[in-house]
Parts: C-alpha cells; sequence; structure tokens
C-alpha cells in the first residue's frame, strides 16, 4: 500500500495518468482493476480513472508494493554546460549547440540538453527529484542534433502546460537563420505546401498538392543578405518564421523549392555542402515571442521577445 499526497506540479492530473507516471511499474490491467473494486481511493472515497486530482489531495493505492516502484530518480551528472539566455521561476530559455541532442535518440546519447537541464536545476536547488511523484522539468519544444537555436524549458508543470497549448495553438512565434543554395526569387514570402511525415524513416516529403495524409505547412523567409562562395556558387542568408511547426519543416521545404539549407546532408545537396565546406545544416533558432492569454500563469511573458545575444547572431552569418 502507498500513499501519494498531491503536490502543485501533480494537480490536474486524471488519477490514471497519475498513476502510470507515479508507479511505472504498474499494468494498465492491474490499475484499471483496483479502480473498480475500489482498491484506489481519492481522499478516502471511491474514485474514477478520470477524477481529476487537486493539490493537498490524498491518494491511497492498495496494491503489492512491488507495482508501486518509483521511476529512476537519478540525475545523471553531467558535465556539459547549459548556455542561459533568459530565465525566471517557471521558463529557462537555453542557447542549445549544433550536435547536442535535446532527448536520448536511437543512438542511445546520454548527453543531453534534458538531462543537461535537470542536473543544472537540481545544482541549484530548484529541483529535487526524490520529492516529485510525476513531474520532471521539462523541454516545451525540440531541435534537432545539428539545429542550434533556443529551447524552452519549464520547470513546472503549469509552466509546461501553457507553453504547451501556446505553441499548439500557434501562440509563439519563432525566427530561425539560416543559409541556402541560390538566390531567392523575392526579397520575402510566405510559402504554402503539404508535408508528409514517414515515422519508421525519420524522414518528411513536400509537396505542392493536398491528400489526406500530408499536412499543410507554411514557412516565410526575409532574404537578409545574398553572396558567392569561394567555390563560386551563390547563396542567400534569411530569416525565416515558422507559421506551422512540422518535423523538418525548414530543411524540406527550402529543399522542395530547390534552395535547400547550406551542410543539410539528408533533405539538401551532398556535392554543394562539400563546395561551401559546411558538415552540419546552417540552421539556428534565434528569436521567439511568447504569446499568452490573461489568466495564464505565463501571462507577464505575453508579448516580450527574446533573442540570441547579438554577437551571437552576427556570428551565424559571419561566414556568409
Amino acid at each position: 500500500m502507498k500513499s501519494f499526497v498531491i503536490n502543485s506540479n501533480d494537480a490536474g492530473q486524471r488519477v490514471d495518468k497519475f498513476l502510470t507516471k507515479a508507479c511505472p511499474s504498474l499494468p494498465q490491467s492491474a490499475l484499471y482493476k483496483a479502480i473498480r473494486t475500489k482498491n484506489i481511493k481519492l481522499n478516502r472515497k471511491r474514485c474514477e480513472i478520470s477524477s481529476r486530482l487537486t493539490a493537498g489531495d490524498v491518494l491511497d493505492v492498495y496494491l503489492p508494493d512491488d507495482m508501486l516502484e518509483k521511476g529512476s530518480s537519478i540525475v545523471p551528472d553531467i558535465t556539459g554546460e547549459i548556455d542561459v539566455i533568459y530565465e525566471d521561476e517557471n521558463i529557462i530559455l537555453m542557447d542549445k549547440p549544433r550536435g547536442l541532442v535535446v532527448h536520448e535518440d536511437n543512438e542511445g546519447s546520454r548527453d543531453t540538453l534534458s538531462d543537461r537541464m535537470k542536473a543544472y536545476l537540481r545544482n541549484k536547488g530548484e529541483y529535487d527529484p526524490d520529492s516529485e511523484a510525476s513531474f520532471a522539468p521539462s523541454l516545451c519544444n525540440r531541435l534537432d542534433r545539428n539545429t542550434g537555436g533556443i529551447v524552452i524549458g519549464a520547470k513546472n508543470a503549469a509552466a509546461l502546460r501553457e507553453t504547451a497549448l501556446a505553441i499548439k495553438e500557434r501562440r509563439t512565434d519563432k525566427y530561425y537563420i539560416c543559409a541556402v543554395a541560390g538566390i531567392m526569387p523575392r526579397k520575402e514570402d510566405i510559402l504554402t505546401a503539404y508535408l508528409f511525415k514517414d515515422s519508421s524513416k525519420n524522414m518528411v516529403t513536400v509537396s505542392d498538392k493536398s491528400t489526406p495524409a500530408n499536412k499543410e505547412i507554411k514557412t516565410g523567409y526575409r532574404v537578409l543578405k545574398t553572396g558567392i562562395s569561394k567555390a563560386g556558387d551563390e547563396y542567400s542568408l534569411l530569416e525565416i518564421r515558422l507559421y506551422t511547426g512540422r518535423t523538418h519543416q525548414i530543411r524540406a521545404h527550402m529543399a522542395h523549392i530547390g534552395h535547400p539549407v547550406i551542410g543539410d546532408g539528408k533533405y539538401g545537396d551532398n556535392r554543394l555542402n562539400r563546395r561551401f565546406s559546411e558538415k552540419k545544416q546552417v540552421l539556428y533558432s534565434y528569436k521567439l515571442r511568447f504569446s499568452f492569454e490573461k489568466g495564464s500563469p505565463l501571462y507577464y511573458l505575453n508579448g516580450k521577445e527574446f533573442s540570441l545575444p547579438p554577437e551571437k547572431t552576427e556570428n551565424i552569418g559571419a561566414k556568409w
């Protein structure tokens, strides 16, 4: 038997969602049976799977201890540091370097931005994994391994929910700097196409035609400068604004219109990459602007814009 006292980070969840995270060894079948047989009680009363938890609630689970073991609360000892752009009691904005993964990937990378953030907050005394039943500081957005730039981290569950909702509803404006092959047809434009994701291959394809299997993408760009490389190839340095946030959207969309991101080995042109002497894509998330609704615990960030320091932004395009 085990009792859980619900804290603010646990509040708002359904009983089944909370227990799935708090007790990863608990089989779903046993969880649902325990609800039916009244072996799970909320504030000493019968509850439903869908019952919502509030701070201060006590959830009693009358099941064998081996089913109620908590998942590993060990935060890896990470030596890598994080580059903090902005931080308050709710969120943290970090500049992810190119080459670092955000989460553990299929290659088993252990040094991740997520673990670096947890170690950083633990060392500051802002995160104690042993005192949390179901929550850990989490990243709110992702960047590919070889894309650098701003990643949002949430320090508590409320911040995670609010930021995730703002991103889902496209109320967070994200801007990138990238170098692409060739000269763009216009100085500024908003491109529309349709993207299909093949999860088994971790690849996407972009088409001008809508189908039931693909999703609309919108990518805005503004030309910052144009030039010719030492090898004699034309290029454009762009500011990109994402109006939708699909997997590999910028890289695949730019390749689709014939202007691949320089250094991109998956969707780009490796012959051109060698001529430009780039092994990693020249793509950086450098600025974002928040939009939160009144009543949100993050409303104090509404309309605020955050970007990399000017010297970093200049360094991204210095070669071009």
